[in-house]
């Protein structure tokens, strides 16, 4: 199933490909984060880029523009199919960053990475988000964000699934909206550190063009199991 990204959440090259092998086949692609690639580097991005795995490295940059499209450029030239920025880094960063991978792309003559952008994150509620200093509604903030990276000509957002609905009406059909934060139906229902949550197929149904999954699948007894039963349960819709 195309639109399952599991998250290598762990901390070795050897756990990493281990669970890439196991669930090459039945996840779309694997999500690299801060943990891994901290531990590991660019080599495990490396490595499962010549497998033929779609590699969606999530490091979240949020710097001045020069430095954030710098990042872009190597996560480009490293051959990743999709990349994230904060969207919160405002306006001139994202189109430094879009600049950036069109310009290692055209370079090397490969194709472009899908440059997506994080709007607010899952892990936060309204208080959370006050705390930072935004006090308007949560849903108003995911929503001028991502209206704020489609201006800046980026793919796509990260939102959690309670807010996909809104930002498919807002920002059009083509609009990527990546959405972790899935729990419930055939995913465990522990929320973890999750605040704004929905099962797969209520999250496809809203409008989301690919689910995270980390730990539901890569904490299970049989991960390639838990798996297969997200996918089963978006290809009966249940």
């Amino acid at each position: 199933m195309d639109q399952l990204l599991v998250a290598l959440d762990v901390e070795s090259r050897a756990e990493a490909v281990a669970l890439a092998n196991s669930l090459r086949g039945t996840a779309g692609g694997f999500k690299i984060g801060s943990r891994l690639f901290t531990a590991e580097g660019p080599d495990i991005v490396r490595a499962l880029v010549q497998q033929g795995d779609r590699i969606f490295l999530d490091l979240k940059w949020h710097d001045i523009p020069n430095t954030v499209a710098a990042a872009v450029a190597a996560a480009s030239r490293l051959g990743v199919w999709m990349v994230n920025v904060h969207a919160s880094g405002g306006t001139p960063m994202m189109r430094a960053a879009r600049d950036a991978a069109a310009e290692a792309g055209a370079r090397q003559g490969t194709r472009v990475p899908l440059l997506i952008a994080v709007t607010v994150l899952t892990s936060m509620n309204q208080s959370t988000l006050r705390e930072t200093g935004v006090v308007i509604d949560l849903m108003d903030q995911v929503l001028r964000l991502a209206e704020l990276a489609k201006e800046a000509g980026l793919d796509g957002v990260v939102a959690s699934p309670r807010e996909t609905a809104a930002i498919r009406a807002r920002c059009g059909k083509e609009f990527v909206i990546v959405t972790p934060g899935i729990r419930g139906g055939a995913v465990a229902e522990t929320k973890d550190d999750q605040e704004r949550t929905m099962s797969p197929a209520e999250a496809v149904k809203a409008g989301a063009s690919y689910l995270v999954v980390g730990r539901p699948i890569i904490a299970a007894q049989d991960p390639k199991a838990a798996a297969r039963a997200i996918v089963e349960s978006l290809n009966s819709g249940s």
